[in-house]
């Protein structure tokens, strides 16, 4: 198989988090840039990677890094790449424009020219004038900084991102992403040994995210991706590494996971995506109101929680009795470990202490912080 540069998208402040796992995977030549992690893989990579990466948004192909100061530069730079190799001739083929900081900053523009030059490029391969584009799916991103653009092909899906696990068939209002719920995780000392209570869990995806991690079941086992489609691609890759993600499967691992709210609608919703995720056995939902919460019950647990935001009028009050409940029950706890994600910049001064670190994460279109409070190791 021939060599592929290969990038893993993820959310700001991630990077390393992803770039962890890319080489858990056994990638190799591992960069990072803002939002990418790049390595060096193949065919069969394509697949391993969209389906056991668990913190990354998606899985790109690079074709080609080049200048482009000209609309002539980027059509011919973009003509010159194997582009014929990829796309089938009825390929249903959107392109997605960026500019930033370039000469070539009319986006509508940079997606015509871009267009042209894939067409007259599978022109020469398919010798046809006229494609139906009613085939497999390829979203293509051309993103222009400081003059240099990048081709890429989006191997997961414009529509399929890896955050689709497939388990979450409902939701609650405001759900947290499957891949920022993992990356809180990798972010924690939590591990498959370790008490985790999330006790705002609405839809229960921070619980399932960890229930998947403790059993090794592969985040994107039971979904498909747009590149699977591609002819280019032999199927028999997706089927190997779907067999290899199964054999790794621990089905004996007992693991003390509890997920709370106030909600019974939410964990009613809670409890039916863990079923189809398949560790419904291993999570212990119940309908709890925070403020009834008086103490740890566990020592050296773990504490995982996305509270509301308060964003309706009238709301900041409740959110801040919630906030300091949490400090004075887990917070007063010297053998537990809290993590809190949350858009409130006064989060410190409502919990009642400072946090030992504080990250900067963007959860969707929103700043976030996440509060890390360190508690005893269990000897």
């Amino acid at each position: 198989m021939k060599k592929l540069k290969l990038a893993a998208v993820c959310a700001f402040g991630l990077e390393a988090v992803v770039k962890r796992e890319c080489n858990d995977l056994g990638f190799e030549n591992i960069k990072v840039d803002n939002g990418w992690v790049y390595f060096d893989g193949d065919d069969t990579d394509i697949a391993k990677a969209n389906i056991n990466l668990r913190c990354a948004e998606r899985v790109m192909l690079i074709l080609g890094t080049f200048k482009a100061r000209s609309f002539a530069e980027l059509f011919d730079n973009i003509y010159a790449l194997p582009i014929e190799e990829w796309i089938d001739e009825d390929g249903k083929f959107v392109i997605n424009g960026k500019s930033i900081k370039s000469k070539l900053s009319s986006v509508p523009a940079i997606q015509a020219s871009s267009e042209k030059a894939i067409v007259e490029k599978l022109k020469t391969k398919y010798k046809n004038d006229w494609f139906t584009k009613d085939g497999a799916n390829y979203s293509i991103w051309v993103n222009l900084r400081d003059d240099i653009a990048t081709f890429a092909i989006d191997t997961t899906g414009a529509r399929e991102g890896l955050f689709k696990r497939g388990y979450r068939e409902k939701s609650t209002i405001a759900p947290l992403k499957e891949t920022m719920a993992a990356s809180l995780l990798a972010l924690s000392y939590w591990n498959k040994d370790r008490i985790l209570f999330d006790p705002m869990c609405g839809s229960g995806t921070i619980a399932i995210e960890a229930a998947l991690i403790g059993k090794n079941i592969a985040a994107g086992l039971n979904r498909n991706f747009a590149s699977e489609r591609w002819s280019c691609l032999d199927s028999s890759i997706w089927k190997n590494e779907k067999i290899n993600a199964r054999k790794n499967i621990n089905f004996d691992t007992e693991l003390k996971i509890y997920a709370s709210d106030i909600s019974a609608k939410a964990i009613a919703i809670a409890e039916n995506n863990a079923i189809e995720a398949g560790v419904d056995d291993v999570i212990e939902f119940s309908v709890r109101d925070i403020m009834h919460i008086k103490n740890t019950e566990y020592d050296y647990g773990i504490m995982i929680t996305n509270p509301p935001y308060g964003e309706r009028i009238g709301e900041d009050e409740k959110i801040t009795e919630i906030h300091k409940h949490l400090g004075e029950v887990f917070g007063s706890d010297p053998t537990w470990s809290s993590y809190i994600i949350t858009a409130k910049e006064n989060f410190e001064t409502e919990f009642g202490r400072k946090a030992d670190r504080k990250r900067k994460l963007f959860n969707g279109n929103v700043k976030v912080n996440y509060y890390q409070y360190y508690g005893k190791k269990p000897e």
